[in-house]
């Protein structure tokens, strides 16, 4: 039972932790509401900046109930025993075995999904919409979340029948061998997902012949960056917010941006987000983050193998471990819903060393283009997203990827 009460402390301090974050984050939001800040006062309305306080506090307020609504989810699953009675259910229909443990997991995660489903609809259809932001339909809505749940299903079943043949017959070292597989298919995936995943749920096109097409060919040459290709996706089918992202890897590299992008920036200031994002690649951020994330998933993979054999990992998460002796697909389960319960602390180191990165591909961004463009790009970017100019500082420093406003181009205008 020590490990029950281990869990149990960890689960409420985690929730205590975002709950006080975010009660930080919304008195900072409300606190600076009917004022925009000095060094954006000649740049943001009034309006503007009330908007975006105001889509922060009810994304707050959703977020809220999500994480109540989680941890209710998580305590219901382990300590009273909805995981444990799921399993007994399926050995009424699957022999105990592999498949058995793969319509486990399986179940799980549609299980999930379903439960996600009125909080997706909401922040869809309500909150995104209250603040003109929605461009979904409902029907649009319905066939992603059924193609999204159809792909899981496709490709995780052959996936979990892997991992869980390897955790019952693969001996003591199963986990490296799991580790290398799963490894390997992630690579494949971001090599072939560009291609094949991608257009199941976005239409992507070439960027047409032009002078932003010219301007950006000769920024690609300039950095010595080779991709596969310009697009552009129709991301304003599903939403009025604005982006561009690299995608693959190899050959394989793709640009892609949002058409909602190309409408609202210039081409100098388009040529400078890009050149930002070519920070990322020549900096080796990706390369990096990539190998961490290897390094973090062997980690877990070893911790895994060893939990797998430790009744208390079990019994101390509500769960009766199989009479046969193979409990991968429980172990899996538990594994997958514990673990972020204390992984949850280390979210700001995670943080910190994306902002890091974010200040080099700034630094990148003005060495090869206008630091002016980018400033111009962000200030348009934070308004049209709506996106706080005023965040808590131990909010921001706990979950935010990139710098806060004031701190990110505070520092692009030192590079000028």
């Amino acid at each position: 039972m020590t490990f029950t009460y281990i869990f149990l402390a960890f689960l409420f301090f985690s929730l205590f932790t975002e709950l006080f974050l975010a009660n930080r984050q919304s008195k900072s939001v409300v606190l600076h509401r009917y004022a925009v800040p000095a060094e954006f006062s000649s740049k943001i309305a009034l309006e503007d900046h009330q908007k975006a306080a105001d889509y922060t506090l009810a994304k707050l307020g959703l977020g809220f109930w999500e994480i109540i609504f989680s941890k209710v989810v998580l305590l219901s699953l382990t300590l009273l025993g909805l995981l444990n009675l799921l399993h007994l259910e399926l050995l009424g229909y699957i022999s105990a075995g592999v498949w058995q443990q793969v319509a486990l997991l399986m179940s799980l995660m549609i299980i999930s999904s379903v439960l996600d489903l009125p909080f997706s609809w909401y922040r869809q259809f309500k909150l995104e919409e209250q603040f003109s932001f929605n461009r979904m339909d409902v029907k649009t809505f319905w066939i992603d979340f059924l193609k999204g749940t159809a792909l899981s299903v496709v490709i995780g079943t052959p996936l979990l029948w892997v991992i869980l043949t390897l955790m019952d017959r693969a001996g003591v070292y199963w986990w490296g061998y799991a580790w290398a597989f799963l490894m390997g298919f992630i690579l494949l995936a971001t090599w072939v997902g560009p291609t094949f995943i991608a257009p199941l749920f976005n239409k992507f096109k070439p960027l047409e012949e032009g002078a932003l097409k010219d301007k950006i060919q000769t920024l690609l040459d300039r950095c010595g960056f080779v991709s596969k290709g310009l697009f552009v996706m129709d991301g304003s089918k599903r939403s009025a917010h604005g982006n561009a992202y690299f995608t693959g890897i190899g050959k394989s590299k793709r640009i892609v941006f949002f058409d909602t992008l190309i409408e609202k920036l210039s081409p100098s200031e388009i040529e400078a987000v890009l050149a930002h994002e070519l920070g990322h690649f020549k900096k080796n951020h990706i390369k990096k983050r990539l190998f961490l994330t290897f390094a973090i998933s062997l980690a877990g993979f070893a911790l895994l193998g060893w939990l797998t054999n430790q009744m208390w990992f079990y019994e101390g998460l509500g769960v009766t471990p199989p009479i046969d002796g193979k409990p991968g697909g429980l172990a899996l389960a538990l594994f997958s819903l514990a673990l972020p319960v204390f992984t949850f602390f280390i979210t700001p180191l995670s943080s910190l060393l994306s902002r890091k990165h974010e200040f080099e591909a700034d630094a990148f961004a003005a060495e090869k283009t206008n630091a002016d463009d980018m400033v111009s790009a962000l200030l348009k970017l934070y308004q049209d997203n709506a996106a706080t100019l005023t965040p808590d500082h131990l909010y921001s420093a706990f979950y935010d990827s990139h710098p806060p406003a004031p701190i990110r181009i505070a520092h692009l205008q030192s590079l000028t």
